[in-house]
């Protein structure tokens, strides 16, 4: 085993000299390019998380400076309209099947459901203070919500608490696959595997030297998980299986959101340093493909595998207006 390891070692390091060399005299293409610019008007402050209606080419934007939501029409730019009075919203998810959009509010804790169609509330439930990130269970359709020192397991058809898992700190970014669900906490400097049917914490990772943990993506086989940390930037590659950090690379500074590009064997790290950068997949490792300049402040975005964009939030900026930046991938 020590003699494949060092074999596959050696054999990286000439792949990256032959990369180096290659470089020298021919840039390497970058891996994103902006495609257009979406302006928000009269959006100010800054701009959370996103979600998409992919099948509608719409998209959902938390403008938490703002206390508003809108809904944007992909295809020509255009806004459907804006939910606003919200306190603090942070945390949106799109649920197909019942063709509505929920926002997770700081301010008030509470967790709002609205019709996609026309933006009309249609169902509300407190769940606590600082109600923040939203996720959409892929295999039950159920509702999370991190807030507190908790993530809320909620019914959507019934708009009800089904349960509450406590946890030893406030979550950050956290996904679910199944039965389990991986959580950032970054006040406890771990993070946390959930088991729903036990209702309870039944591990946790401590950091492996960096702080900060926001940011989580996991992949679509759910045995690899992406963690960023902001102290200092790093990208930081996990087991679900074990918590064993499989690999450490530097990275672009104040990521808050980071998505897998299964079809390239990519990650997207977005940025608040004005950076997305990319990570390619070879052999058993990731490596860095290179950064595009977003503009500062802008750390939150979605990457769509159905419509492949990456969108990418940035708040206003001196005479620029907030907009999406919406970026094209390169490559396959």
């Amino acid at each position: 085993m020590r003699a494949a390891l060092l074999a596959l070692a050696g054999a990286a390091c000439l792949a990256l000299c032959a990369c180096g060399a290659r470089s020298a005299s021919t840039p390497a293409p970058a891996p994103l390019m902006l495609e257009r610019t979406i302006p928000l008007a009269q959006v100010s402050g800054r701009i959370d998380h996103l979600a998409i209606d992919p099948a509608r080419r719409k998209l959902f934007v938390a403008e938490l400076g703002n206390g508003s939501v809108e809904a944007l029409d992909l295809a020509t730019g255009r806004s459907l309209g804006r939910i606003g009075g919200l306190n603090e919203p942070q945390g949106l998810g799109f649920l197909p099947k019942r063709d509505e959009l929920v926002v997770a509010t700081a301010g008030d804790g509470m967790l709002r459901f609205y019709r996609a169609a026309d933006l009309r509330l249609v169902g509300a439930l407190k769940l606590g203070e600082d109600a923040d990130d939203v996720r959409v269970d892929p295999q039950t359709g159920r509702v999370l919500v991190g807030f507190g020192k908790a993530l809320a397991i909620v019914d959507p058809a019934t708009r009800t608490l089904v349960r509450s898992i406590p946890l030893a700190a406030h979550p950050e970014g956290f996904q679910a696959r199944s039965e389990r669900a991986f959580v950032n906490l970054p006040g406890a400097r771990a993070v946390a595997a959930l088991d729903f049917a036990e209702g309870r914490e039944v591990a946790r990772w401590r950091n492996p030297g960096p702080q900060m943990n926001f940011p989580m993506a996991l992949n679509a086989t759910g045995d690899l998980a992406a963690v960023v940390y902001r102290l200092p930037a790093r990208l930081v590659l996990f087991e679900p299986s074990t918590g064993k950090a499989m690999q450490q690379l530097r990275t672009c500074g104040d990521a808050d959101d980071v998505d897998f590009d299964e079809a390239r064997n990519r990650l997207y790290v977005i940025c608040g340093s004005g950076a997305v950068e990319a990570f390619a997949h070879s052999g058993q490792t990731y490596a860095s493909a290179g950064r595009v300049s977003t503009r500062n402040g802008a750390r939150t975005g979605l990457y769509a595998a159905g419509l492949d964009r990456l969108y990418v939030a940035a708040p206003a900026r001196g005479t620029e207006p907030a907009a999406i930046m919406v970026y094209r991938p390169t490559g396959f």
